[in-house]
C-alpha cells in the first residue's frame, strides 16, 4: 500500500500528504463520481420530449415552427386548421408569417400537434 504522511497541529491531524499515484487515482475516481452524478440528475430532470431532427433542421433552415411540426405529423393544413378549431385561411397567414398567432390560437395549434406552445413561438 502507499505511505501517507500526516502534519499535526496542536495534536491534531490538519493535512495529508500522499503520493502522486494515489492522488492520481483519487482525483479519477472523484471525477467519475462527479459525472455520475450530473448525468442522474440532467436523468431525472429530463421530461422525455424530444425534437425530430426534421423538424429541427426544418426550422433551423427557416421554415415556420407551426408548419415544421404540421409536416412532420403528416397533416394538411386542412387537417390541422380543424384539429385546432381554425379556419384554414388564417393557419395559412400564420405559416407564411403573414400573421403571428394569438396565444389562444397557438395554444390551440400546440395541442392539435402535441407540442408546448413554446416549440411553435417565434422570437
Amino acid at each position: 500500500m502507499t505511505t501517507i504522511q500526516f502534519i499535526e497541529r496542536d495534536g491534531k491531524r490538519e493535512f495529508a500528504v500522499i503520493p502522486i499515484e494515489l492522488y492520481e487515482r483519487l482525483s479519477a475516481a472523484l471525477e467519475d463520481a462527479d459525472d455520475a452524478a450530473l448525468f442522474d440528475a440532467v436523468r431525472s430532470a429530463d421530461d422525455g420530449f424530444r425534437i425530430p431532427a426534421t423538424v429541427a433542421n426544418a426550422i433551423v433552415d427557416g421554415e415556420q415552427p407551426v408548419k415544421a411540426w404540421r409536416e412532420h405529423h403528416g397533416l394538411t393544413q386542412e387537417a390541422l386548421s380543424e384539429k385546432a378549431g381554425i379556419s384554414k385561411a388564417y393557419l395559412c397567414q400564420i405559416e407564411t408569417r403573414k400573421r403571428v398567432g394569438a396565444l389562444k390560437t397557438l395554444k390551440a395549434l400546440a395541442d392539435a400537434l402535441a407540442v408546448s406552445v413554446n416549440e411553435l413561438h417565434e422570437d
